[in-house]
């Protein structure tokens, strides 16, 4: 059974608007394009990231993948 919410006309307090930071739909849906590649790792890192993804109910070869992704965003090239 839900609990249904009393409504009152009491005052609310300090309000504070919050500019919004959520992304378009558009930027939602846009992906950049991919290449495959074929990469040899360490198997003691493949099972770091094992591990890690199942810990956290993920997939371990996106996580793999946005590793770069995250390193050259944070470092651009010049």
């Amino acid at each position: 059974m839900k609990k249904r919410i009393k409504c009152s006309n009491e005052k609310m307090g300090k309000v504070e608007i919050v500019k919004d930071f959520l992304p378009t739909p558009e930027d939602l849906v846009f992906r950049e394009e991919n290449i495959k590649v074929t990469l040899n790792l360490n198997k003691s890192s493949v099972e770091y990231f094992k591990k890690l993804a199942k810990d956290n109910g993920s997939q371990y070869e996106k996580m793999i993948r946005e590793l770069p992704d995250s390193y050259t965003s944070r470092f651009p090239q010049k």
